[in-house]
């Protein structure tokens, strides 16, 4: 048949195990199994501490559920810890079948049953929760309130549906317990138990692959194998049965669970064979999760750490009568969690003392090893994350590795940067005094050469001393800024050694020609000019040598050396322009000094008496010839070696012809050669003296040395 296809029934009644394996329970119509004391809430406590069970109500019956009571509930059992290792059992019937008969005898926990002798009634309201005492991994047993029951009413059928769906949605392991006479009847009580549990399986977007274990309670003398395809007929018609969506029209039954079917005695006719029979099956319960287990085939586990938010979101969703996409809810899960995670050991990170004292420690100077250092703790943050988190959705959890780290070392940033701050400063002074150290006793190029490459490997170390590991942060903006920062220093030492340099020769040019030059001018002669240009020459070319042999130990190029050695031959030759400019300016003294000279003294330099017998216009004439030789040679810089006219145009104007007194009150007409600003083929800025000014010195010549000339006549009267 079709059924058979879909899925393989297992039918067992169950060896008989070792007496030691026997779970310790009275008879379900006397007392609780166990000793039980009220915790908080609605937990309670097994006061046997080697029955390790505890249990709570996870959903009452009103449908609350009881997020303190799972949290507590969690905390005692130690789920968190338990990663995927873990396994969720649930079970289903109808009221007063013996759920929590069974489950007490088969995982030795403390569920509430039935008292038989006040009455068939509710026991269980809600879904109860409890840890199975013995067996690992750690396996949680869901008891949910049964169906068929009259305190509810037969229309009251919501809660039942919704307890299904939630029990399917977290449960590995189903269990349907069903009496064994109501197998191949019609009306049986089982029948709306699993429409109900195959219907609302169609609410889940994925199927679980859960164990579906149908629990026949209380077998008759017709053998198991009799009772098996009476069991599959009916499964399969449920099945068959239930509307489907589109895509599981075609779906086997077998897609959605793995079917597994067991036989027990009657407890109360037969205790001894269902106690052997019950430890049997809780023999099948060990392991559960490993490959051919019970639940070897289960899907879409949810990490035990989620697990109460999982359940909660899970019953939120049904509640609001919402399809449950379990693929989407495994990511939602794992996303808040994840982030859950994320989010403490991001905590624990900045109150970890050994970063608040690299923090610190970063903020007054370098720190040693502090790359290293960060790094570790990051690394042990974030495998702290990997562990907690390991079990999620791995692209969940990988994005949210990938926040963390990101948060992380934009925390740790600052700091980083503020310790790579101090070891450019630090190692910049430091650069600083040994380059000042090392150029008084070597050369320049040489000093900044070996100096900016030990302490730019310094600074490469420091980098690397605090480069933080999982940060791809790139250093080589940090490097080039202090190779910039030692580049900029060197070219701010050599401009000011070169300009030392240059104002040393500049000194020394000032003082080689500036005397000199003022003494050939005081002479003014024929040659003046020309023992100046000799006078330049020589001192120039004296300073550009020296200039030039202490330019080589700075390594500038050529160019450069170029424009310098050039700007230091126009500063000589403006030294000797700037002379002869100051003593243009004092020409006229220097005209009167020197006809003073030559008219009071005669060739041997003695003084004249005026006896007589002396030409005094001759002699005039000769010192007014030598004072107007220092005002040609005053007129115009002459340093380029081309001949003028000036003196020849200034004897012939001021001194070839004789002016009468009416001639010389006229005015200057254009005829006279010096009735102009410019001298002719010497440009204006060669011109000390223009024509004019030649004149109009003249005249003021003349005028304050006529004195001097009418005395000496009035002598020799």
């Amino acid at each position: 048949m079709y059924f058979r296809s879909c899925f393989n029934l297992h039918f067992s009644s169950g060896p008989n195990p070792p007496r030691s394996l026997l779970p310790r329970n009275p008879r379900f119509s006397k007392s609780p199994p166990f000793q039980m004391e009220k915790g908080s809430g609605d937990d309670f406590l097994c006061q046997d501490s080697a029955i390790e069970c505890c249990s709570t109500q996870l959903i009452d019956g009103d449908g609350m559920f009881n997020l303190d009571g799972l949290e507590r509930f969690i905390k005692e059992v130690q789920l968190r810890e338990c990663g995927l290792s873990y396994a969720v059992v649930s079970i289903m019937g109808p009221q007063s079948s013996g759920k929590s008969t069974l489950l007490n005898n088969l995982f030795h926990t403390n569920f509430r049953e039935m008292d038989a002798f006040k009455g068939r009634s509710q026991t269980t309201k809600g879904i109860w929760m409890a840890r199975a005492a013995g067996i690992e991994p750690c396996t949680l047993v869901m008891d949910l309130e049964g169906t068929d029951g009259r305190e509810r009413g037969e229309d009251d059928t919501a809660f039942e549906k919704q307890s299904a769906l939630f029990a399917l949605a977290v449960s590995d392991i189903v269990l349907i317990n069903m009496w064994c006479h109501d197998i191949g009847r019609e009306q049986a009580a089982n029948k709306p138990l699993l429409k109900t549990v195959f219907q609302v399986m169609m609410r889940l977007f994925s199927p679980r692959k859960t164990t579906l274990m149908f629990v026949i309670r209380d077998k008759t003398r017709t053998p198991l194998e009799n009772l098996e395809p009476v069991l599959r007929e009916d499964v399969q018609k449920i099945w068959d049965s239930v509307p489907k969506p589109q895509a599981h029209k075609e779906t086997p039954l077998s897609e959605f669970f793995n079917v597994q079917v067991v036989a027990l005695s009657s407890f109360e006719e037969k205790e001894e064979q269902f106690k052997e029979q019950v430890a049997s099956l809780r023999q099948q319960f060990f392991h559960s999760i490993a490959p051919g287990g019970l639940a070897g085939d289960r899907r879409g586990v949810v990490p035990a750490s989620g697990f109460s938010f999982s359940a909660q979101e899970i019953w939120k969703v049904i509640k609001e009568n919402k399809d449950l996409d379990l693929p989407a809810h495994k990511v939602m899960v794992a996303t808040v969690r994840c982030e859950e995670i994320a989010n403490e050991k991001f905590s624990s990170f900045k109150e970890n003392e050994e970063w608040l004292r690299l923090e610190e420690a970063a903020q007054t100077g370098p720190v040693s090893g502090f790359g290293r250092s960060i790094s570790s703790i990051i690394d042990t943050c974030l495998s702290g994350y990997e562990m907690e988190a390991t079990y999620f959705d791995e692209g969940v959890r990988t994005s949210k590795q990938k926040q963390l780290e990101e948060k992380l070392l934009q925390l740790v940033q600052p700091a980083s940067q503020s310790v790579l701050g101090h070891a450019r400063s630090g190692i910049l002074d430091k650069f600083k005094e040994a380059f000042d150290e090392a150029l008084n006793v070597e050369g320049f190029s040489s000093a900044a050469s070996s100096c900016s490459e030990h302490y730019i490997a310094l600074f490469d170390e420091a980098c690397s001393d605090a480069i933080i590991q999982q940060a791809k942060w790139d250093t080589s903006k940090a490097k080039e800024k202090f190779r910039q920062n030692v580049d900029a220093h060197i070219a701010s030492v050599r401009a000011d050694k070169l300009s030392d340099l240059t104002k040393e020769y500049e000194g020394k040019l000032n003082g080689a020609l500036s005397g000199p030059v003022e003494a050939l001018l005081d002479e003014a002669n024929e040659k003046t000019w020309l023992s100046i240009r000799n006078l330049l020459r020589r001192e120039t070319v004296s300073a550009i040598t020296g200039f030039s042999s202490s330019l080589s130990g700075f390594n500038i190029d050529e160019c450069s050396k170029e424009e310098m050695v050039s700007s230091l031959q126009d500063y000589a030759r403006g030294v000797v322009e700037g002379k002869a400019r100051e003593e243009a300016a004092r020409v006229l003294i220097r005209m009167k000094d020197r006809f003073s000279t030559l008219f009071s003294h005669d060739s041997e330099s003695m003084p004249r008496v005026w006896a007589g017998k002396e030409d005094i216009r001759a002699i005039t004439i000769t010192a007014r010839s030598a004072s107007l030789k220092i005002l040609s040679v005053m007129a115009a810089v002459r340093l380029d070696d081309k001949p003028d006219n000036i003196e020849k145009t200034l004897t012939v104007a001021l001194l070839g012809e004789r002016i009468s007194t009416g001639i010389a009150n006229r005015s200057i007409t254009t005829a006279d050669p010096l009735a102009s600003s410019t001298w002719e083929e010497i440009p204006s800025s060669r011109t000390l003296l223009s024509p004019v000014q030649c004149k109009s010195l003249w005249r003021q010549f003349k005028i304050e040395t006529e004195y001097t000339v009418t005395q000496a006549i009035s002598a020799q009267a």
